[in-house]
């Protein structure tokens, strides 16, 4: 229990950073409705990007911008081969996660990973404040947690603003009914290439945030991302989705979902005193069951109104 108890800080720190990703993945996955997978590539875009971008000398908060312009860039090659190319959304993105293996490697000079030694730069986040900040040798405001958290809520302010407006909006309107939508005059295509990029820039620029908290790039730092995120909005959707119905309000309950998932995994490993090296078998386990609750809570309602009925009749 105090292992858990002291990783806890860490654990929710990196939920928050996913749930930037989440949020991102939320664009296309509910605004949408399509299902992209070039989030396991851009993710690691960004991070590899920021990373190298640092090293190279330059300010984190440039680092920071460029890692979302690559990612948006990804996700415009997606969007131009669904919506110029006619390619289906899941395939179209994964041909671009495909591709985007090669470039990672490229931007991190043909190397799997790219180490980041906080001594030497000036980072947002890091491991390392939240451990200064513990022992008492760094101010408060430096913790990851809030550092982070600041982030999420611009982050959600932008996108209700944005989706507010007569683009945002026509965006929703897109996703919800696309034929509809065209017969208004509205782009559609264009709006779904908006969209993936949008959704790709925040991707990437949660990889960008996790590079500098873990102090390094790793080539293999996007693999599962897709998990993670849909983990988070279904999460976030089980748990709030009764109580918020306001769009800021759904977006944080995103990144809210994002942080019960990793508490929930490292409550796993400490706990129970599991392998790490399972921590794939069981974040497929958590999010089975995070995605089949609507589905057999569904399943209980429909019987126990039928009972009811049954009961009335007799």
């Amino acid at each position: 229990m105090a292992g858990f108890i002291n990783a806890l800080p860490g654990a929710m720190s990196q939920g928050l950073i996913w749930g930037i990703m989440a949020i991102g993945l939320y664009i296309t996955y509910r605004l949408l409705e399509l299902s992209d997978l070039t989030v396991d590539g851009s993710f690691c875009t960004g991070g590899a990007v920021c990373a190298m971008m640092l090293v190279a000398g330059y300010n984190v908060w440039i680092a920071m911008l460029v890692a979302f312009l690559a990612g948006m860039a990804a996700g415009l090659v997606t969007g131009f081969f669904h919506t110029k190319l006619g390619i289906p959304a899941i395939l179209a993105g994964i041909l671009t996660q495909l591709g985007l293996w090669s470039v990672n490697l490229a931007i991190m000079g043909m190397k799997a990973n790219q180490a980041l030694n906080v001594n030497n730069y000036d980072m947002l986040v890091s491991l390392r404040y939240l451990q200064d900040v513990t022992k008492g040798t760094r101010s408060f405001v430096q913790h990851p947690l809030f550092t982070v958290g600041l982030f999420t809520v611009g982050i959600i302010l932008a996108l209700y603003w944005f989706f507010g407006t007569e683009l945002g909006a026509s965006i929703r309107a897109t996703g919800a009914n696309g034929n509809m939508a065209r017969a208004q005059g509205i782009n559609t295509n264009m709006n779904k290439l908006l969209g993936l990029m949008l959704s790709n820039g925040l991707v990437a620029l949660s990889g960008a945030l996790l590079s500098q908290y873990q102090s390094f790039a790793d080539i293999n730092m996007g693999r599962g991302a897709i998990v993670i995120g849909l983990a988070a909005i279904i999460i976030g959707d089980v748990a709030f989705g009764k109580l918020f119905r306001n769009f800021g309000l759904k977006l944080m309950a995103v990144s809210i979902g994002a942080v019960i998932y990793y508490v929930v995994i490292q409550a796993v490993i400490s706990l129970l005193d599991i392998n790490s090296n399972y921590l794939k078998l069981i974040s497929a386990l958590i999010v089975a069951v995070f995605l089949a609750v609507p589905n057999l809570h569904g399943t209980h309602h429909k019987r126990t109104v039928k009972a009811g009925k049954e009961n009335t009749h007799a």
